[in-house]
């Protein structure tokens, strides 16, 4: 890991010492009140096995217990004992791809790659009666870096108003979406894991490209057990801070490095119904940051992200659990800065429009088949996309299948709650990628194929 610099001036200097303190108490608080020796994870906090939070036992979706427990600041707990809040996480692949890539990355071949893909170690769980943690630092075994990779410090707690009741919290968080209790959004949408040698899913909207580069404080409620509204305000990091957590800056497809210009607003609204067999929401969420250079602030791009998104999920008796998500953004930009003086844009305003659709079944938490559809499409730019595509367009599409199985995190499983780990095959299809079917490639200019960027992944991700 690489070693921890304060940052050098600015507001920004502020934001994260004072961030430093909160996780250095919090951090202490949990150390001097667990039993030393400890290796705990949710399940362990809270008596319950993955499953109760996990479709499949395993990953980002949540069913309605896992919500609930998220909502409430990670704080649930088994009222056995305090158990110190640390786990850790490794993902190893294998990559092929249909035809080499353009440039064999430093350290590996252009094809047929195997990586340790990402290790990572969390301080998760309860660490006071109203608060909890979700901070995940990680090594990537193909960057070779280290980096503060999430972080969702909350204060949660139940409020009652006349007969109605909810809880109502505050995160402290480096990403928008990583803070959705539904677990739907970008952060943590399908697939869950992706492989560092693929493609990748095309142009996404701002309010999807900030994890790690942004810091910002978020007030939330789940109100009557329905009503979900969450309003939060965001800070670009400094190139201190960034240094500090060896993560990145802004950016966006003129300006890197960036900074927002002020501060991102963040917000999101949703209605959300459990019926103990089935449970379903509906959601609108948004996010508004002016960008700027970060050497040359003389004038600010605008970035407005409008998005919507609906899932449903199937438990029916945990045997056979179907899931559906879907979210469309609409993202429209204002070029001032790279329009008016980089001249890096053709047009003063630009749009940009990502659909994403998931569809899942798993049998017995164990074995699950997803399958993935994505579509970007964005206003025709020569000036921000000439390069690599024939018609002046970022339009990407295709499809993700997988099969996955997990063999533990149920109860009764070996080595629970500990043990976790799940194995997959991963294919990537691509029916269109920089505009159409064919593009440029970059990298040495020459005609490449949407489909060869075809990507085959297989993978074990365990966790302890």
């Amino acid at each position: 890991m690489t070693l921890i610099n304060l940052p050098r001036g600015g507001s920004e200097r502020h934001w994260a010492r004072a961030l430093l303190v909160v996780l250095a108490s919090l951090t202490l608080a949990a150390t001097f009140s667990a039993p030393a020796g400890a290796v705990p994870s949710y399940a362990r906090q809270t008596g319950s096995e993955c499953a109760a939070c996990h479709v499949g036992s395993f990953g980002p979706q949540l069913t309605p217990y896992g919500i609930a427990f998220k909502v409430g600041g990670y704080t649930d707990t088994d009222g056995q004992g305090t158990k110190v809040p640390l786990s850790a996480m490794a993902v190893a692949n294998w990559t092929h791809t249909a035809k080499n890539l353009p440039e064999a990355p430093e350290h590996f071949s252009d094809n047929n790659n195997a990586a340790l893909q990402e290790a990572s170690l969390f301080l998760a769980g309860r660490l006071t009666e109203h608060v909890g943690s979700f901070v995940q630092a990680t090594y990537s075994g193909v960057d070779r870096k280290t980096f503060l990779d999430q972080l969702d410090v909350r204060y949660a707690r139940t409020l009652a108003i006349g007969e109605q009741q909810g809880v109502v919290g505050l995160s402290i968080n480096n990403n928008p979406t990583l803070t959705d209790p539904f677990n739907t959004l970008a952060q943590w949408r399908f697939p869950y894991t992706a492989s560092d040698f693929g493609f990748g899913t095309g142009p996404a909207p701002l309010v999807e490209s900030l994890g790690g580069s942004v810091i910002g404080v978020n007030a939330y409620t789940l109100w009557a057990s329905n009503f979900y509204a969450e309003v939060g305000a965001y800070r670009a990091l400094s190139s201190g801070s960034v240094n500090w957590m060896n993560t990145g800056q802004v950016a966006t497809q003129t300006v890197d490095p960036g900074k927002f210009s002020g501060v991102g607003t963040y917000w999101r609204l949703a209605y959300y119904k459990d019926m103990k067999r089935d449970n379903f929401n509906v959601g609108v969420f948004g996010f508004n940051a002016g960008v700027q250079s970060a050497e040359d602030p003389s004038s600010t791009d605008r970035y407005q992200d409008i998005g919507i998104d609906a899932s449903y999920q199937f438990l029916g008796t945990r045997e056979h659990i179907f899931t559906a998500n879907a979210s469309y953004v609409w993202e429209r930009q204002k070029l001032d800065y790279s329009h008016d003086v980089l001249g890096a844009a053709d047009n003063a305003k630009d749009r940009l429009n990502t659909f994403r659709l998931a569809t899942s079944y798993t049998y017995e938490q164990t074995w699950g088949a997803t399958l993935g559809l994505f579509n970007s499409r964005g206003t025709a730019d020569s000036g921000l996309y000439g390069s690599v595509s024939y018609n002046d367009r970022p339009n990407t599409a295709g499809y993700i299948l997988q099969a996955d199985w997990t063999p533990w995190g149920k109860e009764g499983s070996w080595g629970a709650p500990w043990a976790n780990a799940r194995v997959g095959l991963q294919y990537t299809g691509y029916t269109r990628y920089n505009g159409g079917s064919h593009y440029i490639d970059d990298v040495n200019g020459s005609d490449r194929k949407a489909s060869d960027n075809n990507t085959t992944m297989l993978f074990i991700w365990l966790a302890i």
